[in-house]
């Protein structure tokens, strides 16, 4: 047994023995988890991949004379104004108001950056990359904020807070996406091909931060990560955390289970880890790099870390149906999903990761370089994370709902 005040000053002292996730399964075949829990003392995690459920917090600073901003744009996109007189929350998913700027023109461009694919998580992106963004805001004039509307250029430097806040990252497993409509599908896997044409997956895998700590005893509310290359916290359970759904005998989960809610200051991050992306006829998202570092505090972490692609799985979703429970074609393993091909009733189908498994990869080695040079400690949580929380289905309530 060790304690995480043990292994922070041997991170304190540089003298941390610090390994990817990868490096660990990888050192497991080769010498044994008993040798592997005598040598590391904390084992780095990340990946890449779209996290539409995020978003940013923005304080703009008060105009003169004062504004109650209650309608605003930041190029377009429109921010949420329903907090304090200047304070917005600018969604990931948001899309461009084109009422806000005016009719498109022949050419189907906007102007300055607007354009047809551009939402929220590229506004979030130009601002971590210190790029103006254009802010367009109506007031609700007041005695005390007598300003009807306000137009300038902002940047990071030129407001006050800017941080993200994230109401669902990470999850902890997902699904494989494929379609048998013969009819081409556009979600929020990408394209997905008639006749089962392709199949997607938007997980990492075994290297995934959550597959390693299936029950979440290492992590809970307070504990630190890298989010977006900056230093975040783990602030809550995600929306739709799930640490019920089914598990296999290695304690991983067969389908999406628990979540997580992140926080941390978007101006210490970098455009490298923070991109907005555009799914075709879907819509606006970005891609996110999170990377977790667990303290090695017993053996049973080597146990749950050393599990491979071949251990986890993923359920196959037929995207044709248009229904919340949708049919599936089994199980398939990551290991498999992988190879780049899978069966599905005897038809053999092409797949691709949504992930980027080379930058998850890179999440995982940035975090493993702070760690080693002393830069990022580890933090004991405030609160477990829920570990019952079930999935209600709205549909469920209803014409039976009761008032209390």
């Amino acid at each position: 047994m060790r304690t995480l005040s043990e292994i922070n000053e041997k991170i304190s002292e540089k003298k941390a023995v610090v390994w990817t996730v990868e490096e660990l399964k990888a050192k497991v075949q080769e010498i044994g988890i008993d040798e592997a829990f005598k040598t590391v003392d904390v084992i780095c995690t990340g990946t890449f991949e779209p996290m539409e459920s995020s978003g940013a917090i923005l304080n703009l600073g008060h105009t003169d004379p004062p504004i109650k901003i209650r309608q605003c744009w930041l190029d377009g996109v429109p921010a949420y104004a329903g907090f304090g007189a200047v304070d917005l929350y600018l969604g990931a998913t948001a899309m461009v108001d084109y009422k806000a700027i005016g009719e498109m023109n022949d050419n189907d461009t906007r102007p300055g950056n607007v354009t047809l694919e551009r939402g929220g998580g590229h506004v979030i992106e130009d601002l971590i990359a210190g790029k103006p963004v254009s802010l367009k805001a109506i007031g609700q004039v007041t005695d005390c904020y007598p300003r009807a509307s306000f137009e300038t250029n902002i940047t990071r430097k030129t407001i006050n807070q800017f941080y993200l806040y994230n109401p669902r990252n990470l999850y902890q497993n997902f699904i494989v996406g494929v379609n048998s409509s013969d009819r081409f599908l556009y979600t929020y896997l990408g394209p997905l091909q008639p006749s089962l044409g392709n199949a997607v997956y938007s997980n990492p895998g075994a290297i995934a931060p959550l597959f390693n700590d299936p029950d979440l005893e290492l992590i809970g509310i307070g504990s630190r990560v890298f989010l977006g290359g900056g230093v975040g916290y783990i602030a809550w359970e995600g929306t739709q955390h799930f640490p019920l759904q089914k598990r296999l005998s290695n304690r991983t989960p067969i389908g999406p289970a628990a979540t997580l809610a992140l926080v941390g200051d978007a101006k210490t991050m970098s455009p490298q880890w923070v991109r907005g992306c555009y799914f075709n006829h879907y819509g606006p998202s970005l891609m996110l790099g999170v990377g977790i570092p667990f303290p090695v505090l017993n053996r049973k972490v080597i146990e749950y870390c050393a599990v491979g692609d071949k251990d986890v799985v993923a359920p196959v979703i037929d995207f044709s149906i248009p229904r919340r429970v949708r049919p599936t074609f089994g199980l398939v393993s990551y290991g498999q999903l992988k190879t780049g091909r899978m069966t599905i009733e005897g038809k053999s189908v092409r797949v691709a990761p949504l992930a980027s498994i080379a930058l998850s990869r890179k999440v995982a080695q940035e975090l493993k370089n702070w760690i080693e040079k002393g830069e990022f400690m580890l933090t004991e949580p405030v609160a477990p994370l829920p570990k019952d929380r079930a999935f209600m289905a709205q549909d469920l309530w209803g014409s039976q709902m009761t008032l209390e």
